[in-house]
């Protein structure tokens, strides 16, 4: 196992993002029974092209999740958290998030979107220490949950 940084500008890297981000997507789609997610339209163009900052989970040399985040100030805003489905409930995700927050100190903060339905996901941010900050209807059918999360440094104080 391990977390790296990839490089989303490489071609193979972006198909590989994409072979984990669509099922974990249409998974997702299936859970709030809406099928029109932006991230299902991504290509191989699209990723190389987005700017974020990507993190890799790999087991045995198969990429299985993936983070990705840009940085604005102090507040690192989380784009996407996926884990490919044949990976589900391995602590894939909780790698990954574990992996962003011990790279900032405690002036930073965490923000993170997912369909206000999608409860895995917002039981899963619950979890670990983000608290809903909004709700956003998107379109018919679609509302988005906001959440943030302040960076903790060591001893639990911020």
């Amino acid at each position: 196992m391990s977390i790296n940084i990839i490089d989303i500008t490489n071609s193979v890297v972006a198909k590989a993002v994409l072979d984990v981000q669509i099922p974990a997507y249409q998974v997702e789609a299936e859970i709030i029974q809406f099928y029109d997610l932006p991230p299902l339209k991504d290509t191989v163009e699209s990723l190389t092209q987005c700017g974020e900052t990507f993190i890799g989970f790999y087991i045995d040399g198969e990429l299985c999740g993936v983070i990705s985040y840009k940085i604005e100030n102090t507040v690192i805003d989380i784009h996407r958290l996926v884990v490919h489905p044949r990976h589900f409930r391995k602590g894939i995700a909780k790698g990954l998030l574990e992996f962003v927050e011990s790279s900032f100190n405690a002036s930073y903060s965490l923000t993170v979107s997912t369909g206000a339905k999608n409860s895995p996901a917002i039981t899963f941010y619950n979890k670990n220490g983000f608290t809903k900050t909004k709700e956003i209807p998107i379109t018919e059918g679609l509302t988005i949950a906001c959440f943030r999360k302040y960076i903790k440094t060591e001893g639990g104080s911020n």
